[in-house]
């Protein structure tokens, strides 16, 4: 994929920062018309470099307060690399990261309670047929950061 124009770049910088920012607002951050900022946003949905809009939610608050990275590394290493799939029914898996190195994919994981993480880890291991290092994460100083545009 080309690297983004300037102005695309602006645009995208801006709607990371707020995704809910109102057409007439990134148009006058950014020194365009409405309705250039309008088709600019437009193309860049298209081209799939905005993949979508979303709210942030606070995991405490919704009762998510245990944070947990997952390491996965298959038990059969001539099975095949098909975890993922067999991982997607399971909610609490928010991210799935394929990374090089012993393991071969990092899963970040919110539960309630210990017991939960624990039962979590039985269904990841029965379902993906893996062994996994579970790191629980005592706090987060940030999360969510765009990338540096």
């Amino acid at each position: 994929m080309a690297e983004l124009e300037p102005l695309d770049k602006a645009i995208a910088r801006e709607l990371a920062a707020d995704g809910r920012c109102s057409f007439t607002d990134l148009a006058e951050r950014v020194g365009l018309s409405v309705s250039a900022v309008h088709q600019r946003v437009r193309r860049l949905e298209q081209r799939s470099v905005i993949r979508g809009y979303s709210a942030r939610l606070d995991s405490h608050a919704i009762g998510l307060p245990l944070t947990a990275l997952i390491s996965l590394t298959p038990i059969d290493p001539a099975a095949p690399d098909d975890y993922p799939q067999r991982l997607e029914h399971i909610p609490e898996i928010e991210s799935c990261y394929s990374v090089a190195g012993d393991e071969s994919y990092v899963l970040l994981v919110r539960v309630p309670t210990p017991a939960d993480l624990e039962e979590l880890l039985r269904k990841i291991r029965e379902s993906a047929k893996v062994s996994t290092r579970t790191t629980v994460v005592l706090s987060t100083p940030y999360e969510g950061r765009s990338p540096a545009l």
